[in-house]
């Protein structure tokens, strides 16, 4: 079986494969989180599972749009597309159904402070969080009854318990904006000063990180304060540098169902990065986090409160009993897209046998199939809400489960014509998956990270 797909694969569509000479970055680093990480406002919460801001910058630039325009991004994620349209003056909506990670974007889309207000703010609660420091005996707080244990591996005693107080404080704060503020700031720290190797995708508490002269002299309260004044003046910046601002709605929810806050026709301009197809577990990506806050302590809560909420992407999401194994393709895919499906189909059947061979068993099957059918949910709701003469740009990368190539960006684009898209073109930014090339259990498919622009008449 031939697993490789070429452009060709739907001889009559009307897909085309470019490539624009006028972007004046790297495009190869416009699917990643690279350049948002030294950014304003988007620094605020390092998540690699995200895209540039300067694709977006680049999308609103092609197709001019303007203050008086809406955009919309139905995996809003941190944010990233509506803190470029608000910065831009225009409006915009975004759907998120992870709890955790829509808190992360409404903080950074509310930049309504008053400067002089806010550093008092900060003050105050940085010398409250001293005073309680400094009236506690840190070897008295019982950390192990507050937290799991994964958080408890992740920080020596008297680290964990200082941010245990700085968490109280800000807990006592009035629910308002600062609060969310002042959370949001300790939670970006979380990661950066552990004891331990955290970094995407998997914590590994076992693993010492390297400790480097800066972090090593800098005591928990102290980063919390130089993290929440660096805050402070990237809002300052980014209020400072223009007098218009667009309104950003960021709607904790589905994008596979309609959303009535959204008429017909009224958006100007999507733009999204989807889950990836590679069994990425979101979910997963906050266990920390949310073990920190108390939003979670085990992954049972991770999977009723994140995971049963996401849209397929990941085999972690799966319980095989709860599927019909002999028809996994919805029938709305099956009538909106037979070419899609009767190609998705004998991958599929594959997928089936091949994880009965492999130590892991991995319900790939079942993920490839759950991933295309919430997909062309996603994308006719988008579909409904853009305007005519109007475009749907995805970054996305294609997949290889067991490998068994998936060519995600000609299906999405295919499913798009089916829905009622006029075309759609690929451009290729990047190829990805190197950093996994001498790992044994890894296929040897190459596969690559590319924009999928959709046309609307």
């Amino acid at each position: 079986m031939n697993n490789q797909l070429t452009l060709n694969l739907f001889p009559y569509s009307s897909l085309e494969v470019f490539n624009n000479q006028n972007i004046k970055f790297d495009r190869a680093d416009l699917g990643t989180f690279k350049d948002s990480l030294r950014a304003p406002i988007h620094r605020w919460f390092t998540y690699p599972a995200g895209f540039s801001f300067k694709a977006v910058e680049e999308a609103l630039r092609i197709y001019n749009i303007r203050p008086g325009m809406i955009v919309y991004d139905p995996f809003a994620g941190t944010g990233t597309t509506n803190v470029v349209a608000k910065r831009k003056g225009i409006s915009s909506f975004g759907v998120e159904a992870h709890p955790f990670i829509q808190f992360v974007a409404q903080t950074k889309l509310f930049w309504e402070f008053d400067f002089s207000t806010l550093s008092s703010e900060i003050d105050k609660l940085i010398s409250q969080i001293e005073n309680s420091i400094s009236d506690a005996n840190l070897l008295d707080i019982c950390v192990s009854k507050i937290f799991p244990e994964l958080v408890c591996k992740c920080y020596s005693h008297q680290k964990l318990a200082q941010l245990y107080l700085c968490r109280e404080a800000i807990a006592a704060l009035p629910v308002n904006p600062f609060q969310n503020f002042a959370r949001l700031g300790l939670t970006n720290l979380l990661r950066s000063i552990a004891d331990v190797a955290t970094g995407w995708p998997y914590i590994a508490p076992q693993k010492a990180r390297k400790i480097t002269k800066t972090t090593q002299s800098l005591n928990v309260v102290e980063a919390y304060r130089i993290q929440l004044y660096k805050m402070r003046d990237d809002l300052y910046q980014v209020q400072t540098g223009s007098s218009i601002r667009g309104n950003a709605v960021l709607i904790s929810g589905d994008s596979r169902q309609k959303q009535n806050l959204i008429d017909d026709e009224t958006v100007d301009l999507a733009f999204t990065s989807p889950p990836y197809l590679n069994n990425y577990d979101y979910a997963d990506r906050t266990r920390l986090e949310m073990y920190f806050w108390g939003e979670a302590s085990s992954w049972g809560d991770i999977t009723r409160k994140v995971r049963d909420r996401l849209m397929m992407s990941a085999t972690t999401q799966i319980n095989r009993s709860d599927y019909n194994l002999e028809k996994l393709l919805s029938d709305d895919l099956c009538q909106i897209a037979p070419e899609v499906a009767a190609e998705l189909q004998p991958k599929i059947a594959e997928l089936s046998k091949l994880r009965l061979l492999k130590g892991g068993k991995k319900s790939y099957d079942i993920m490839v199939a759950g991933y295309f059918n919430d997909m062309l949910r996603v994308m006719r709701e988008t579909y409904r809400v853009l305007r005519p003469s109007s475009t749907f740009i995805m970054i996305l990368g294609d997949s290889a489960p067991y490998g068994i190539y998936i060519p995600t960006d000609v299906y999405l684009g295919e499913i798009g014509r089916a829905i009622g898209f006029a075309s759609y073109k690929i451009e290729n930014l990047r190829i990805r998956g190197g950093k996994w090339k001498d790992n044994p259990q890894r296929h040897d498919v190459a596969l690559k990270e590319c924009i999928v622009t959709l046309s609307k008449n």
